[in-house]
């Protein structure tokens, strides 16, 4: 057991083999509220809070709690939960965070924000007797609905250990990789190879369809070699018939690879095609496609090529 492990030994336990654990869960939005449901399914009580009240009344329906304010929803917890937009909306809650929860209290954030805030966060936590992780996910909408998010964790071996019912109620797969600020690189990663992918099959239909190949048939094929991508699996299908409903919306992908690049500089890494990733994912956005699937690249592709539909 860690030192830090050790100065918080004998507060409040943690839900382990069955046992239920008063959770504050910050962020009911599209990936927060089906997680929360999760946690309710799981046999925890779920006080929840969001600015807007569709997230507080699906949990309710589900049987959790509403909370009036973050105050509220976080004090006399056994854990406290953020799943936040952005960097500035977790600083703003972490502060209430820290003025409310005791110490002792396992503080889990499931936002992508960059590494740098995750680390300042954990600091001032550590410091007023709080456990800290990061622990973005990968699984947009649908991972979150089904339970089945990545989740890719950075801080401590025994909070980690101690949030695991946790992370087996909202993912599929997680992991411990690194310390405090660890989670929020390695999903940076994640969107880097993300919005790549998304790019290079946006060609490859566009290339497919415009020399008289079966796309269709083709994106099968590549799904089944050594092209196959969950993104093949998932999206081949939506994107040839251009529906691109927003399951992570360009919008936000765009705010991820702000973090990346920015990551890469700090660490003096070069990113050739990360850079050129954000490029296409900007010019999505500037031309008015940040409400779409991130899948929606497929349109920026199109335009360079003079075949829009």
């Amino acid at each position: 057991m860690s030192e830090r492990s050790e100065r918080i030994k004998g507060t409040a336990p943690l839900g382990h083999g069955g046992a239920v654990s008063r959770i504050g869960f910050i962020g009911l939005g599209i990936m927060g509220s089906p997680m929360a449901g999760h946690l309710v399914a799981a046999g925890h009580e779920v006080t929840g809070y969001d600015i807007g009240p569709a997230g507080l009344e699906k949990l309710k329906a589900a049987g959790g709690s509403a909370a009036s304010g973050v105050a509220e929803a976080v004090r006399d917890k056994d854990i406290v939960i953020t799943m936040l937009p952005q960097d500035e909306h977790v600083e703003a809650v972490f502060a209430d965070v820290l003025e409310h929860a005791a110490p002792g209290t396992l503080y889990i954030d499931f936002s992508t924000i960059t590494p740098k805030t995750a680390r300042s966060t954990a600091e001032r936590g550590i410091e007023k007797g709080l456990r800290v992780l990061d622990a973005p996910v990968s699984g947009g909408e649908p991972g979150a609905i089904n339970a089945a998010l990545s989740i890719m964790v950075g801080g401590d071996e025994a909070d980690f250990a101690a949030a695991t019912p946790i992370f087996e109620a909202v993912g599929k797969t997680f992991a411990l990789v690194g310390p405090n600020g660890a989670g929020q690189v390695v999903k940076a990663a994640n969107q880097l190879v993300v919005g790549g992918t998304y790019a290079l099959v946006a060609e490859a239909i566009l290339l497919m369809e415009n020399l008289g190949a079966d796309a269709e048939k083709g994106l099968d094929v590549l799904a089944g070699g050594l092209a196959g991508s969950k993104i093949l699996e998932l999206k081949r299908a939506s994107m040839l018939k251009r529906d691109f409903k927003p399951g992570f919306r360009i919008d936000l992908h765009h705010k991820d690879m702000g973090i990346i690049l920015q990551a890469a500089r700090d660490a003096e890494v070069s990113i050739p095609m990360g850079a050129l990733t954000a490029q296409l994912i900007a010019a999505a956005r500037a031309m008015g496609h940040g409400s779409l699937d991130h899948s929606g690249l497929l349109k920026v592709t199109e335009a360079l090529s003079g075949r829009e539909n």
